[in-house]
């Protein structure tokens, strides 16, 4: 009988191990602890002037005003989607002075989650499931972690990127594969 005792106890003691250890991973994995936490960005418009919004493609000054001075110009924007969590705000391709390129996340509003990024993607935006997973399945670039889940923020796209090839800008889960939400970038 206390052979029998003694071996529940063992029995019951890696039980317990091992729901611990599962426990652990699946805190690891899912951080449900983010969905509480904002993390809120205020970035300004690199080259910007305070207050001056980026000029739209194709504006020009009246006549007899001088030309302004060359500063960010907007080439292409859209308004984001909620695919997995609800998601709002615009995203802006802008060509800065020096011939760079930033996409700008302006009034960004989504959930907190892992392993969240910003890729530029050739897929199309697709409204509801249909379009939760489809941004890794043809060419897409990462511009980097999500720098907050809510706010103003800009990501330098690289010099060998050209931003015209790519129609859609996605903030992507990778921990699970999975758009939080999308934009579907429109010439200006």
């Amino acid at each position: 009988m206390k052979l029998w005792q003694g071996r529940r106890g063992v029995l019951t003691g890696a039980v317990g191990l091992v729901l611990a250890a599962a426990l652990a991973a699946g805190l690891y994995v899912f951080q449900p602890w983010k969905l509480w936490q904002d993390e809120t960005v205020s970035e300004a418009l690199p080259g910007a002037t305070a207050g001056a919004a980026p000029a739209a493609k194709g504006s020009d000054p009246a006549p007899g005003t001088p030309a302004p001075a060359p500063g960010p110009r907007s080439i292409a924007e859209g308004s984001f989607i909620s695919h997995e969590h609800e998601t709002r705000g615009k995203a802006r391709i802008v060509r800065l002075a020096d011939g760079s390129h930033v996409l700008r996340l302006e009034g960004l509003d989504t959930s907190n989650g892992p392993d969240l990024r910003v890729w530029l993607s050739d897929a199309p935006v697709k409204e509801g499931v249909a379009g939760w997973r489809v941004f890794d399945d043809g060419r897409h670039v990462s511009l980097g972690k999500l720098k907050g889940n809510k706010g103003d923020q800009n990501y330098e796209i690289p010099a060998n990127v050209d931003p015209a090839s790519y129609g859609s800008v996605t903030i992507w889960c990778d921990r699970f594969d999975v758009s939080f939400g999308a934009a579907a970038l429109a010439a200006t």
